[in-house]
């Protein structure tokens, strides 16, 4: 269990990493160029990949799997394109309390779409730790707000705070939509889609929306040092989280990643001397407290053969559902923690 909390704290840090070289960019070397640097990461993603998938033979190569499934993956690269541009636009519009407060919903987007597409469901102690969570982000934003972290562009909030929703919104939706493919294909195909498509279109959003802006960055070596920096954070966190989200569950990482900000302020306090507030600890430890609560117990998955049927394992036994009586599953969906036996085969009758 710690060491599955211990993960989400690894992802959390990687964010932490993407939040301040893009700070340092965007404020020191007025670079504002959100579109560029997904692009940078997607390019990773494809050179690593989408290659691998390129030479692979049969069912699992490149080819086989577009003439298969591209348009699906095609609206995932746009999800997740778009996600991370509507959340980085908005600090144009709103203050930072907003964001914080309001990228929280992404939890209940992944909550509901867990529940009704993966039929994952859930105790009354994943209940409550997901509200003691959501509690220490509202004690951390009432700290910005004491030490006037809160203050912002806040020029024209309503629309920042819908982009930090529309955002949110896509962000859950590209989660889940990960976790399905990772327990039901396989991570190295979803990264190699999302680089394929996400390269394809940022590029496309790049040249439209942000050449302009990539022409006025003042280029040295300090910031080809940054956006060096902030590739390498985003690529490790794309590449770790599907591990992550395999190891735990969409809903878990996100409720890691909520101590993101929170290690993003620690390391303000030295970089960019932040004033610092006794609730930001408090905010700290009660969000580990939640993640501890959650993760006390699994989840599990409906009582549905479908759901054995779709998350199956290639290697397992193929055994019979009985179809007359009432049974528990003899395989739980772990929400943070390994999984304790492999998860059988199921022949529908």
């Amino acid at each position: 269990m710690l060491i599955s909390v211990a993960l989400g704290q690894v992802l959390s840090l990687l964010i932490c990493g993407i939040g301040l070289t893009s700070k340092y960019l965007s404020e020191d070397f007025h670079a504002n160029t959100p579109v560029f640097q997904s692009f940078l990461n997607y390019i990773l993603l494809f050179l690593v990949y989408t290659t691998t998938l390129a030479v692979r033979q049969g069912e699992e190569n490149l080819l086989a799997i577009l003439r298969r499934r591209w348009w699906k993956y095609m609206i995932l690269g746009l999800i997740d394109l778009e996600a991370n541009y509507l959340v980085v636009k908005a600090y144009q519009y709103t203050t930072l309390t907003s964001i914080q407060l309001l990228d929280c919903f992404v939890i209940p987007v992944v909550i509901l779409l867990s529940w009704f597409a993966l039929l994952i469901r859930y105790k009354a102690v994943h209940f409550l730790g997901i509200f003691v969570c959501i509690l220490g982000m509202g004690c951390m934003a009432g700290a910005d707000v004491l030490v006037g972290r809160h203050q912002g562009a806040g020029e024209n909030k309503l629309v920042g705070d819908l982009l930090v929703l529309g955002g949110a919104t896509l962000y859950g939706i590209s989660n889940v939509w990960e976790e399905y493919i990772i327990r039901t294909l396989s991570r190295v195909e979803f990264l190699g889609m999302i680089g394929l498509f996400g390269a394809f279109f940022s590029g496309i959003q790049l040249a439209i929306m942000e050449h302009k802006e990539l022409l006025k960055v003042p280029w040295d070596w300090q910031i080809g040092l940054l956006y060096v920096g902030f590739s390498a954070c985003m690529f490790g966190l794309y590449s770790f989280m599907p591990v992550v989200i395999k190891k735990t569950s969409a809903t878990s990482v996100n409720l890691s990643l909520l101590t993101a900000d929170l290690y993003s302020l620690f390391c303000g306090l030295f970089l960019f001397h932040y004033k610092f507030s006794g609730l930001y600890l408090l905010s700290f430890f009660t969000i580990l407290i939640g993640l501890v609560l959650y993760s006390s117990t699994s989840t599990y998955i409906a009582q549905d053969p479908r759901v054995y049927k779709q998350f199956r394992n290639p290697s397992g036994p193929v055994v019979d559902l009985p179809t007359t009586a009432q049974v528990e599953p003899s395989v739980t969906y772990t929400s943070l923690g390994q999984e304790t036996e492999e998860e059988p085969h199921v022949r529908v009758a």
